[in-house]
This record gives C-alpha cells, structure tokens and sequence, in this order.
C-alpha cells in the first residue's frame, strides 16, 4: 500500500506573498511550525533555503518552507 503523505501546495496557494516572515512562520502553517524551532534549526544549518534579512527581519520564499515542511514530513501510522 502506497503512503499519502499531506499536500502543502494549499499552504503557498493561500498565502498572500511569495515570502515569509520568520515571525509569520506559525500563522502560515497553522501552528506546524514555530518561529523559534526555525531561529534553532537555522542556526545548526538545518534550516529552510533561501533565507534572507530584511532590516532585522528574517525571511524564506515560500517554496523553501513548502520543500521543508515536505522533507521533514513523515506518515504515522
């Protein structure tokens, strides 16, 4: 039997910019990740890509959170 593993594309099609703030991360995935977990990650080099600082911002196109959240989804069964 073929594993279904959840399709983010809904994700990028309801958010309103191609990038997300560091601190928008929660309210973008609806609560799967937090800021702080992505501030850590990103500091152990485990990160989402094509991060980048706006002012005292930090921000990731939103393909690299949908390809995050991809790569680190597993099914339970």
């Amino acid at each position: 039997m073929e594993k279904s593993y959840p399709n983010f594309d809904d994700l990028k099609k309801s958010w309103p910019s191609p990038f997300v703030a560091r601190t928008e991360i929660s309210r973008m995935t609806g609560g799967i990740l937090q800021r702080t977990t992505i501030a850590n990650l990103d500091a152990k080099g485990e990160g989402p890509g094509g991060r980048f600082r706006v002012g005292r911002k930090i921000a990731y196109p939103v393909d690299e959170i949908i390809k995050f959240l991809e790569q680190r989804c597993k099914q339970i069964d």
